[in-house]
């Protein structure tokens, strides 16, 4: 598996948003032209945009594969244009409210609840009836689908996720002499042996551009049956559970089971820890072997952690494809949507990217099955995996200003620094994060 820069984008930041958000409001009552007038066949092509979700011969991939598809009946013909992360969601709501963007893109985690209540999404519920009776949708790997699901329908579909899973070099654990850790008393327990022979006992950071900490953070909090939000949606972070987490995380603090230069850690530090062998354990992506070039097997999944009340989960970000109102022909997005996510098994084949796929049969194929690490996060982790919504399944456009925001890495960088006590995080993390959302 080819590693690649970015496997999951979500909200640019909430100040960005709120420069654009009276742009899209002209948006709402942007209508599907249908067909061409006098009840002709449509006219026109299906932009699809996409993002560059690997190295260039991903985007390679993705345009040969828009390039060739043949429509059938009376559907339109697909054309597509790579769009780069860089101010990507000032560039998709600048194109909306032109009427100029795209009728089917990839992009930003949360985009597609940001610009649903714009009114500028069509809803993906004819594409998942099709799905239904085409076995696709028994395809779907357990939960990929159901944080999609709003009160006016499926805002978009998912196409890959990006896992946070623990990860832990064989090794240092054998030169430790200690288990690798299966709940919270025994990730402790190694963070204190691995301390003893020199190596940090948890690699995490929350240095310029590295989220992993927010994601490490977020993760305990569900990881013990909490999380930021009460099932409806709303923000509920002072809780008992919460305060349990943060209190066990401020415990691997003090104990230097984390390293205490953490917080100025950028994913490039990160990474030199592991290479070098200064770490034995942390959270990343799912393919950290593959990141670092090191293919000595040294590095393996470690399993799921249990919380203390028994809860076993982690944190995932799943990836969509959206469709948008402003379509020479809705039908006709709805047709490429399902051929695209038909074509999706050509990543994995060449290994462009650097997610997971959300459909068993792609996990099935001899190039997916040949990474034991790979087969083992879908077996362990997919089943149980929540994202930022847990306690609830939906997502909303909150969500994508929790994602990235100011509220979530101060609490990280509050953890990691370890100077303030539990409820003072919780609640300060309460207070921010209630000032930014609806």
């Amino acid at each position: 598996m080819t590693p690649t820069p970015i496997t999951r984008r979500g909200f640019i930041g909430t100040a960005a948003a709120a420069a654009v958000l009276p742009i899209l409001a002209a948006c709402g009552s942007s209508k599907s032209s249908g067909s061409a007038s006098g009840g002709g066949a449509p006219s026109g092509v299906i932009k699809f945009w996409d993002m560059p979700w690997g190295v260039q011969s991903y985007s390679d991939a993705s345009k040969k594969i828009t390039d060739t598809y043949v429509p059938t009946g009376q559907h339109l013909k697909a054309s597509w244009q790579g769009i780069q992360w860089n101010n990507f969601y000032q560039t998709f709501a600048s194109a909306i409210a032109s009427k100029t963007g795209p009728a089917v893109s990839t992009g930003g985690g949360f985009q597609a609840y940001q610009f649903a209540d714009q009114g500028a999404i069509a809803m993906a519920d004819n594409v998942v009836a099709t799905m239904k009776t085409n076995g696709m949708y028994d395809d779907l790997l357990p939960g990929v689908l159901d944080g999609f699901k709003t009160k006016d329908g499926y805002v978009a579909l998912p196409w890959q996720t990006d896992m946070r899973v623990l990860w832990y070099r064989k090794s240092v654990f054998d030169k430790a002499g200690v288990a690798v850790p299966t709940d919270w008393p025994s990730m402790l327990a190694a963070g204190k042996a691995l301390k003893k022979i020199g190596v940090i006992g948890f690699c995490t950071g929350s240095g310029a551009g590295n989220f992993l900490a927010n994601h490490w953070a977020v993760s305990m909090l569900i990881n013990n049956g909490g999380g930021v939000w009460t099932p409806e949606g709303q923000v509920d972070v002072v809780t008992d559970r919460n305060l349990e987490a943060v209190e066990f995380m401020l415990e691997l603090v003090s104990a230097g089971v984390i390293d205490p230069g953490a917080v100025g850690f950028t994913t490039d530090n990160m990474d030199s820890q592991w290479k070098g062998s200064k770490t034995g354990y942390g959270l990343y992506g799912a393919y950290l072997p593959q990141r670092l070039s090191d293919t000595s097997g040294d590095i393996l999944v470690a399993g799921p952690l249990t919380g203390p009340h028994g809860d076993k989960t982690t944190l995932q970000f799943v990836n969509n494809i959206m469709m948008y109102k402003n379509t020479p022909d809705q039908a006709s997005s709805e047709a490429f949507v399902l051929y695209y996510l038909q074509q999706l098994k050509t990543y994995w084949q060449q290994a462009l990217v650097g997610g997971l796929p959300v459909f068993k049969s792609i996990t099935q194929l001899p190039e997916f099955t040949k990474d034991a690490n790979a087969v083992k996060i879908v077996a362990e982790y997919s089943p149980i995996a929540k994202t930022f919504a847990a306690r609830g399944t939906a997502s909303t456009a909150n969500t994508a200003v929790l994602d990235g925001g100011q509220a979530l890495n101060k609490f990280a960088q509050s953890i990691l620094t370890g100077k303030t006590d539990a409820k003072t995080i919780l609640n300060d993390f309460a207070t921010g994060l209630k000032s930014s959302v609806k």
